[in-house]
C-alpha cells in the first residue's frame, strides 16, 4: 500500500501546474489583444489559441493559431496575430466566434518546476470587458490585477 501511494505522489508531482499568466484584453482598437506573463526570466513554448463549440464537443479546431519553439520574455499582441518571428501557424478563420469557448495557453517544463499559462475565454466575455480590464483567471480584472495576481502565482 505504502509503495502505492508513494508511486501516486510521484505521478501527480511530475504535471505541469496551470497558472493563471494570461489574459486577453481589448485594444485601444478595440480589438482582442493577449498578455502573457512567464515566471521571471523563464522560457516557454508552444504558445497557442485553440478553440471549441461550446458544450465542449471538440470541433476540430475552427480558429486559432500554434508556434512552435522556445520563447522567453513578456508578450502583448492582437489575439489572432502573434509575433511573425514565432512562425506561427493559423487555421480557419481568425476572428472570435459566438458560442465557442477559447484556450490561450503557454508552457514552461522544466523537471520540478512545470507550469502552463492559461486563460479560457469566451468572445462575451472580451466583449464585456471595460476599458483598463483584462480577462484572467476566469473574470475580469484590471491590469495591475492582474499583473499581481502572475506575479504571485509564480
Amino acid at each position: 500500500m505504502a509503495g502505492c501511494v508513494a508511486g501516486a505522489v510521484l505521478l501527480t508531482g511530475c504535471a505541469a501546474v496551470d497558472l493563471p499568466l494570461a489574459a486577453v484584453l481589448k485594444g485601444a482598437d478595440g480589438e482582442p489583444e493577449v498578455l502573457l506573463r512567464p515566471c521571471g526570466d523563464d522560457s516557454y513554448r508552444g504558445p497557442s489559441l485553440e478553440d471549441r463549440a461550446d458544450g465542449g464537443r471538440a470541433n476540430g479546431g475552427t480558429t486559432g493559431w500554434q508556434a512552435k519553439g522556445q520563447r522567453s520574455g513578456d508578450a502583448r499582441f492582437p489575439l489572432f496575430s502573434p509575433p511573425a518571428a514565432w512562425s506561427p501557424r493559423h487555421r480557419g478563420v481568425q476572428r472570435l466566434l459566438p458560442l465557442h469557448t477559447y484556450t490561450l495557453s503557454f508552457g514552461h517544463y522544466v523537471t520540478g518546476d512545470s507550469y502552463n499559462g492559461v486563460v479560457t475565454f469566451a468572445a462575451e466575455d472580451v466583449a464585456a470587458l471595460r476599458a483598463g480590464q483584462v480577462w484572467a483567471d476566469d473574470r475580469a480584472m484590471s491590469l495591475g490585477e492582474f499583473e499581481e495576481l502572475a506575479e504571485d502565482s509564480c
